[in-house]
């Protein structure tokens, strides 16, 4: 079977290893970022996802305030690898920040009697997905990490972020400088339940 899709999914690998070493521009990889927001979908089309796409010395400045909130967090004796995964990060073309917007959450959640806080949670999934899918199909490597609500108020302060933006998760993304190792997948019987086929 050929499907194109489920082919970009399966091209789609976490890669920690990044360079600048990039095909495209920044101007084309900013494109492919937000043509990817754009086209996932969202409950009611309620376009709950927000990104901001940091290059260059933003993307370093990011890695380095989050270094600086970690070092107080982090205990001393185990901060080394904390720092090498930050300057991993780092040493990409740049990073994404996932948010969700929470006022036009709260709209729907004051409208509708469904619990679109959840739903946003859906949104969020899927457009992160969907731009590191994409950018693995322009062979940009990428991955998700989770720094959040740690660096919360300086990413806020830092980039004038609206108070209503909440923060879900950062894709450090740029060259794929390493092999990526084989995919194991866990037993179908153990995963997968099919009936009336």
């Amino acid at each position: 079977m050929s499907n194109q899709v489920i082919q970009a999914l399966t091209k789609r690998r976490t890669q920690y290893a990044l360079g600048k070493n990039v095909s495209i521009s920044n101007a084309e990889i900013e494109s492919i970022i937000k043509e990817a927001v754009r086209q996932t979908p969202s409950s009611f089309n309620s376009q709950s996802s927000r990104a901001v796409i940091l290059f260059g010395d933003a993307s370093k400045q990011f890695w380095d305030l989050t270094r600086e909130v970690l070092r107080g967090l982090v205990p001393a004796e185990a901060f080394a690898a904390t720092d090498g995964k930050m300057t991993a990060f780092a040493a990409g073309v740049g990073t994404v920040l996932f948010f969700e917007d929470q006022d036009t959450v709260q709209a729907l959640n004051e409208k509708y009697p469904y619990d679109f806080n959840l739903f946003s949670e859906h949104s969020a999934g899927m457009t992160q997905l969907a731009v590191w899918t994409a950018l693995a199909e322009a062979n940009v490597g990428a991955s998700l990490q989770h720094y959040n609500p740690v660096v919360d108020e300086q990413v806020r302060a830092t980039w004038n972020i609206p108070a209503s933006w909440k923060l879900r998760a950062q894709m450090p993304f740029g060259s794929n400088e390493a092999a990526f190792p084989e995919k194991t997948f866990i037993d179908d019987a153990n995963r997968f339940k099919t009936f009336g086929a």
